[in-house]
């Protein structure tokens, strides 16, 4: 089994081809979702915390989190190691 790839910018699980966004040459990004990237660029101009309350209303209508302040922290604490937000 292999193990899950997640965007480097929004931290979205990419497991079929359709997930993958594409670098300029039209070959899929290993790094960031279709969501977040395509043709080479990023298709959001957002900062790392808008992008966190993106993922966050994003999963919340979803209902992944049952506490979305705690849910908040840990993508505050995660996404500066994502390669998008590494200072």
């Amino acid at each position: 089994m292999q193990e899950p790839v997640f965007c480097q910018s929004c931290m979205m699980p990419m497991q079929n081809p359709q997930d993958f966004g594409t670098e300029q040459n039209g070959e899929k990004s290993p790094d960031y979702c279709a969501y977040c990237y395509q043709n080479g660029a990023f298709l959001q101009n957002c900062t790392m915390e808008e992008m966190v309350e993106f993922c966050l209303k994003m999963a919340e209508e979803q209902g992944f989190y049952e506490n979305c302040g705690q849910a908040k922290a840990q993508m505050l604490a995660y996404f500066p190691t994502l390669k998008r937000w590494k200072a």
